[in-house]
């Protein structure tokens, strides 16, 4: 019904349009004088056979413009009398329809000397959100893989799990020549395709697919790496088969084949292993969580716990990180292909997977209080699996140069099944006993995801002016049955004085459905002024159902009880109107809008006939500017203002009984906050030197905050309440900076850091209002050098400063001193010998609450051997943790509340591996 009705929007406005295709434009400059160039010649040529495609030349401004522009690579050539000329490789596809290169130098011949090189491959390339990264300006091993390429990017870090972190944030996208590759998977990306197959890497802000279309930003946004490959890297095959096994019952195993025809791409992988680095990908936990259990609705309503949340029966998702000894099994099949002059195009994959964690933990709570602290002390056993299936594809056509259509279909099958146990006894602050608790839950779990979304762009007659329609609906449904077993007891003047038993059976079944239908027109006014309007309509339709049995007889439960059950029906609605203004001229682009939402929340619990209803509204006002110097250097302010409405759960929480210590009411008249959120960045990168600079900062104020409300009895029971503060306003800062700068004379790559992040929030423990007060500042030093066929290393390390008070504390502060740092190093040594080792330091002071230093030195190394003309057979023997010091520990603090995790993780072992790296790309096998 989607592709129809998009096919008769597409038909209806068709008479009306014109093919635009792909737009480049720019301006031409002196470098020295920055004096604008008339009458250069602008020449783009097709990059696979240099014929000519397009030509113009620069008006008396300097600027140019090529519009109509099929996708396909390209090369541009810049030429004028007395300059050296300008050459730059250009790819037009689906990541955007406008390819604005700003001011484009060029440079008198009689004063290049060694200033510039314009033909030289730039390192580093920075247009307006992108930063562009050109891969052979960097070195790497033979059979190296695109994770070792990151990692020698400046501004790039890697960390021992795959996770990509940029400029200071977590990359959530790793995209293969613009398209997602096994669901957008990024270690199956980073850890199998080859660094010698890529041209560039792209960082940027991925808006959404609207946001592209019209070319003004919506706000939505997210971290992003696109991999651009060669041109002679698309054609051929390429993979690896690893396995190992080791010491301590240690295996590893993973299997990937990858054929590349042009456009057409098919991909399979199998992965096997219990060391935690086979398996599920460090962002698969986010994907691959119990979708159900909460959704949260573009136009701003109260986010809805329909699955689960608060209950134990239903807590574990499928999580891998770092607590307990994982077993994982995966498998995958990846297709894409474009065919009709890439008019159509289809990306499609399926995954399979197990993953079982079993250990233990015990945890160290201090519960600081006026009238004194409450410690509690917690053991945990777990064992958990869960197994997964997901498919999804993303279909692309184009009518016509002017209309498109992309359907992305997406769903999830699951099932689980968990075991826990828990013991803790809380004391006061002598020592003195006030309650224990045993604990234990089982449960099976399934679920059925589903997503569904359908995108339809129209370019009017005018340029500039576009309709677009997006509709999607999400679908989600679980279902858990377990029984919660729980015995607390609680102690008056050192002796028991009650005791309460919980034996329960819980059955827990919901189901969700959520529409969006979002309309949006660009209109421009100018050539600098154009506006975005829009217009979406959300709703959010579903049922959960709780019931909670006592035990009738044994094991015969059949016993209703009516006050931990419910019958819950949702519905919500949400009508909301925006409009941005986008202006452009010169270096300067600004984005100024906002968007308004009314909400009709509706609740009935068919249990007790009780109906709880809200309606509001939500004013989400935005700005952007972005002032680009050059290709090497971006500027760019934002803000955003948002509502935040109070979850269902601090309204009119679900009561649930598995932990009688802490009891969780609801606050019918909470009223929204209202959040300002500034952000900064800037990015520079010097041709001479190779001297790269970025910082980015955000500083944010919360009015009107929902705080919690935190009442403990003389028995150390908790109930929590969520109440507003109108005379205080939360804050929250960060600041990342990073520098680096290539020291030829040396061969080394030197940068550093300084980075600072911190809070400032309330809440309020027995009546008394707590300001707890969170700093962290911290700054690091790296060194790298390649020297290749020889060796290579990587240093990186710094001290940090935890700052964390809390008003109500009586033993002073949480503050303390930290030290942490990470090397790497590969030695190549003769007969194809070579030694590698990683390892990773971490110190953290003793503070008040935890009188004790934390401190460990984890090192992995290995010795490997290659084999064959082509090094791609490699044999190797590694050691895990080399001086056994991995300790799962965590400290972290909470309003007034201090806590300390200790749990089962990976320690020592020795794994002996073979590896095939086989590659046949572009007709000709890879040699060394």
């Amino acid at each position: 019904m989607l592709v129809a009705l998009a096919l008769f929007f597409s038909c209806w406005l068709s008479v009306s349009a014109q093919e635009n295709g792909h737009i480049i434009k720019g301006s031409v400059v002196d470098t020295a004088s920055s004096i604008k160039l008339a009458k250069v010649s602008i020449v783009l040529v097709h990059a696979k056979d240099s014929m000519l495609y397009r030509f113009t030349r620069t008006d008396e401004s300097g600027k140019f413009q090529m519009s109509g522009l099929d996708t396909g690579e390209y090369t541009l050539f810049a030429t004028f009398p007395e300059y050296a000329d300008y050459v730059q490789h250009v790819t037009l596809d689906s990541t955007a329809t406008v390819l604005d290169f700003g001011n484009l130098g060029l440079v008198l011949r009689s004063k290049l000397l060694e200033e510039v090189l314009v033909n030289r491959r730039q390192a580093i390339t920075i247009r307006g959100d992108t930063t562009e990264y050109d891969a052979a300006s960097f070195n790497i091993e033979p059979n190296s893989k695109v994770e070792d390429l990151l990692k020698q990017l400046p501004g790039i870090q890697v960390d021992q799990d795959g996770k990509i972190t940029a400029q200071g944030q977590t990359v959530n996208k790793v995209l293969v020549d613009g398209e997602e590759f096994f669901g957008d998977d990024p270690t199956l990306v980073t850890r199998n395709l080859r660094g010698d197959m890529v041209d560039k890497v792209q960082l940027y802000d991925k808006k959404s697919d609207q946001a592209e279309f019209t070319g003004v930003d919506d706000g939505e946004r997210s971290k992003t790496l696109n991999i651009k490959l060669k041109e002679d890297q698309k054609k051929g095959y390429f993979g690896k088969v690893d396995a190992g096994a080791g010491t301590n019952d240690m295996y590893q195993g993973q299997a990937m084949y990858n054929r590349f025809n042009n456009k057409q791409r098919f991909s399979v992988f199998g992965t096997v292993g219990n060391t935690g680095r086979t398996g599920l990908s460090w962002q698969d936990a986010d994907r691959y969580s119990p979708s159900g259990s909460v959704t949260m609705m573009d136009g701003g309503g109260i986010m809805i716990s329909m699955g689960g949340g608060q209950d134990d029966i239903e807590s574990w998702g499928g999580r891998y990180d770092g607590r307990g000894i994982p077993s994982a099994l995966n498998g995958g099949a990846y297709y894409s292909n474009k065919w009709n002059e890439g008019k159509q195009s289809i990306n499609g994959n399926y995954k399979i997977g197990e993953l079982s964690v079993e250990g233990t933990s015990n945890t160290i709570n201090r519960n600081e209080l006026p009238g004194g602290a409450i410690n509690t002390i917690s053991d945990q056993a777990f064992d958990r699996r869960i197994f997964r299936q997901r498919g999804g594809a993303i279909f692309e056509t184009q009518f016509d140069s002017t209309s498109t259509l992309k359907v992305t279909v997406d769903g999830t099958l699951k099932n689980g099944r968990t075991k826990e146990s828990n013991a803790s006894e809380g004391t006061d602050e002598d020592g003195g006993m006030l309650n224990e608790s045993m604990r234990r839950t089982t449960n099976d779990t399934e679920g059925v995801d589903a997503y569904l979304t359908a995108l339809w762009t129209k370019k009017l007659r005018k340029q500039g002016r576009t309709v677009s329609w997006e509709v999607n609906e999400t679908i989600n449904q679980s279902k858990a049955n377990g029984f919660l077993y729980a015995e607390n007891s609680f102690y008056a003047d050192g002796a028991i004085d009650s005791v309460s038993l919980v034996d329960q059976l819980k059955i827990n079944d919901s189901k969700s459905s959520v529409f969006n239908s979002n309309i949006t027109y660009s209109e421009p006014f100018t050539k600098t002024l154009s506006m975005v309007v829009n217009y979406r309509l959300s709703a959010n339709n579903g049922t959960s159902l709780r019931q909670s049995f006592n035990q009738v007889g044994v094991g015969n439960y059949t016993d209703l009880d009516s006050v931990y059950s419910n019958d819950f029906k949702l519905n919500q609605l949400s009508n909301q109107l925006g409009a941005i203004l986008n202006f452009k001229k010169g270096k300067s682009t600004l984005n100024v809008g906002t968007r308004v939402s009314r909400v009709q929340f509706d609740q009935i619990d068919r249990y007790s006939d009780n109906r709880f209803e809200r309606n509001f509204t939500n004013h989400n006002p935005q700005l952007t500017y972005q002032y680009r110097f050059s290709q090497q250097k971006s500027f760019r302010f934002s803000y955003n203002g948002n509502n935040t409405q109070p979850t269902i759960n601090q309204i009119q929480p679900v009561r649930v009984n598995d932990d009688p210590l802490n009891i969780v009411l609801g606050n019918p008249d909470l009223k929204p906050s209202f959040t300002n959120r500034v952000n900064v960045n800037y990015n520079s990168f010097k041709v001479i030197g190779d001297q790269y600079l970025y910082f980015s900062g955000s500083f944010s104020n919360t009015n009107n905050p929902i705080v919690s409300n935190v009442t403990t009895d003389s028995v150390g029971r908790t109930t929590l309440q969520y109440a507003n503060l109108n005379d205080k306003s939360p804050i929250n800062y960060y600041f990342y900076s990073g520098f680096s700068k290539k020291i030829k004379k040396l061969n080394l790559d030197v940068g550093g850091g300084l980075n600072a992040n911190g809070n400032t929030y309330y809440n309020l423990a027995n009546g008394e209002l707590n300001r707890t007060q969170n700093s962290t500042y911290s700054g690091d030093v790296n060194i790298r050098r390649y020297v290749q066929k020889k060796y290579n290393f990587y240093l990186n390390f710094g001290p940090s400063y935890t700052y964390s008070k809390a008003s109500v504390q009586q033993r002073g502060d949480n503050s303390g001193w930290g030290m942490s740092g990470h090397y790497s190093f590969n030695i190549f040594l003769p007969l194809k010998f070579e030694i590698n080792s990683e390892g990773r330091y971490t110190y953290t002071a003793p503070t008040e609450s935890f009188d004790y230093a934390f401190e460990q030195f984890i090192v992995d190394a290995s010795v490997s051997k290659k084999f064959l003309k082509d090094e791609t057979l490699r044999f190797s023997v590694g050691v895990n943790d080399l001086f056994n010091q991995n300790k799962g520990f965590s400290r972290y603090a909470n309003n007034n509340m201090f806590t300390q995790n200790s749990y089962t993780t990976i320690t020592r072992y020795v794994m002996f591996s073979l590896t095939w790296d086989f590659s046949k790309m572009g007709g000709v096998s890879v040699q060394n």
